[in-house]
């Protein structure tokens, strides 16, 4: 976990592969601990096809049970088949915007929202932001992406920065290591 705090959590991702990765994952991860998600992290990769959209998306119902079947993997039915439903959604947005990432940055022009919480008890669950981005996901035909996974996923990839402030990792410099 710390290893994943340090070195990817809250940094700016620009990168559609991993954009779609994060939103696959943190949508698994309802219900469960993040640490679940993250211990079956490479299976998902291998088992997703090392996240390509364009490949989730065209799976079908015999890869759907095959996955179902795969113990590396959290088998959730709804969730198994919400990542075929988000990759065909995802592809959708890539060529509407060009990529995901023109069209995720687009909500806050591109630049990191930076929150100054002092202690985790600080931290929201969901957002203003999240709300919006959550409700226009779903419009497009996502699944698994209510107001509080949306919020953990735009954290995830840097679009929200929620470091403490005594963090080394704070975005604005506030706290060094």
């Amino acid at each position: 976990m710390r290893r994943y705090h340090d070195d990817e959590w809250g940094r700016p991702s620009h990168d559609d592969t991993h954009l779609f990765e994060m939103l696959i994952l943190e949508g698994a991860q309802a219900g469960l601990s993040w640490s679940t998600v993250l211990n079956k992290r490479a299976n998902y990769r291998q088992a997703f096809d090392g996240f390509d959209p364009e490949r989730v998306a065209t799976y079908d119902e015999a890869k759907i049970v095959a996955l179902l079947e795969d113990s590396g993997i959290i088998r959730n039915r709804l969730k198994v088949r919400g990542t075929v439903t988000n990759a065909r959604a995802f592809l959708a947005v890539e060529d509407e915007f060009g990529s995901f990432d023109s069209y995720l940055w687009s909500w806050v022009d591109g630049t990191t929202v930076v929150n100054h919480p002092r202690v985790t008890t600080d931290l929201a669950p969901r957002t203003e932001l999240s709300d919006r981005v959550g409700k226009d996901l779903k419009r497009r035909g996502f699944t698994f992406v209510g107001s509080t996974i949306v919020y953990s996923f735009l954290q995830s990839v840097g679009v929200v920065d929620d470091h403490l402030v005594r963090c080394f990792r704070k975005a604005d410099g506030a706290a060094t290591r």
